[in-house]
């Protein structure tokens, strides 16, 4: 694959995050002073630390996707990232959970942030069972894989991938929690978490079959997605993206109430990701460790359970949760490290035991 540019050099990779970043603290330090520069850093290594699977995620996709559709992705898919997942979206949401027309939920982000921030939250069960049934789904989906041959928790995974006989089995699974929840959550919450949920799993179930029709088999050799094909990837990474996003951007309205504050330490995270995950594309990082998609999946897998189980007011906090997600990451890199040397030093033996006697 070309690489969009000539060095994998880590400065020629991240210079743009960190002038921007630094750019971005400056601003917030003549507006707010040093305690507004000190809530900035903290919601960057809050996003950076949220989504470090996302990245790993999204340069997986990356890689199957032709040059252009991945410049869309590290271009304008900055501005979809920043602008509409991180202030854009918040806005829809609390339109729908208030009643208020747009102007209105401007009016309170930008003048009233407390009061924003209190509908926001108020709708995070609606956020919640969405986000949680698009990104177990996604979990799953990469376990229960009858084809799939790399298993890095040897007790699960095989019997997740023999699953994957059965067509409609993760589907199943999600239903009978949609199920569940909606007969388990607040009455007042019942119906829209239903319907949320049944929405994340359906807008999965949609991005893969858009994508299923507009694959070419003929060019299944080349494993490089063009067309409608790269552009039904592009849209999974951004749903993706935003579902990763929901849990941050609550959160950081109970470190801030500042929305221009949270815009910025948000969007300069978001940046950073992009980085990183240029970064894992071009130096072939996912290849040299071998578990480590599998790990990103299972941290995946955790972040829909725990927004789940917000739903019943159980809650961890913000830098746990990112944190439960980078030690399965983690733990899945020093997995791969392990077996690749164990491996080395079988070959070693062997080799050394073919050689004739001095």
């Amino acid at each position: 694959m070309k690489h969009l540019l000539h060095s994998h050099h880590p400065f020629r990779i991240f210079w743009f995050s960190a002038l921007l970043t630094l750019g971005l603290g400056a601003f917030i330090t003549a507006r707010l002073g040093i305690s507004g520069l000190w809530l900035f850093a903290i919601l960057v290594v809050l996003e950076v630390t949220f989504s470090f699977d996302n990245a790993i995620i999204n340069s997986k996709v990356l890689s199957t996707m032709g040059q252009t559709w991945q410049k869309v992705f590290l271009t304008i898919g900055i501005f979809v990232a920043v602008f509409i997942v991180r202030f854009i979206l918040p806005i829809l949401i609390v339109m729908i959970a208030s009643g208020h027309d747009f102007m209105n939920v401007i009016d309170l982000a930008l003048n009233k942030p407390s009061e924003y921030g209190h509908i926001l939250h108020e709708a995070s069960p609606i956020i919640d069972a969405f986000g949680g049934a698009f990104l177990i789904m996604i979990g799953l989906s990469y376990f229960i894989d009858y084809n799939k041959r790399v298993h890095w928790m040897r007790h699960i995974e095989p019997l997740l991938a023999k699953a994957g006989r059965f067509e409609n089995f993760k589907v199943c699974i999600m239903l009978a929690a949609a199920a569940l929840l909606y007969f388990t959550v607040e009455p007042q919450h019942q119906s829209l978490v239903l319907i949320s949920a049944v929405l994340g799993i359906l807008l999965h179930i949609g991005l893969e079959l858009f994508g299923s029709f507009f694959h070419d088999d003929t060019a299944a050799s080349i494993k490089t997605k063009t067309g409608w094909a790269a552009f039904a990837s592009l849209l999974y990474l951004e749903v993706l993206d935003a579902s990763f996003s929901f849990d941050g951007v609550i959160g950081a309205f109970a470190i801030t109430s500042n929305v221009l504050l949270i815009v910025a330490g948000l969007g300069a995270g978001a940046i950073w990701v992009r980085s990183l995950t240029v970064y894992l594309l071009r130096t072939g990082v996912l290849g040299r460790y071998k578990y480590l998609e599998n790990g990103a999946h299972w941290a995946i897998l955790a972040l829909g359970i725990l927004m789940f189980i917000k739903l019943f007011h159980i809650e961890l906090p913000e830098w746990a949760t990112g944190g439960l997600g980078l030690l399965f990451i983690s733990l899945a890199v020093g997995s791969s490290i392990w077996e690749a040397k164990k491996r080395e030093q079988a070959a070693h033996t062997e080799t050394g035991s073919h050689l004739p006697p001095q």
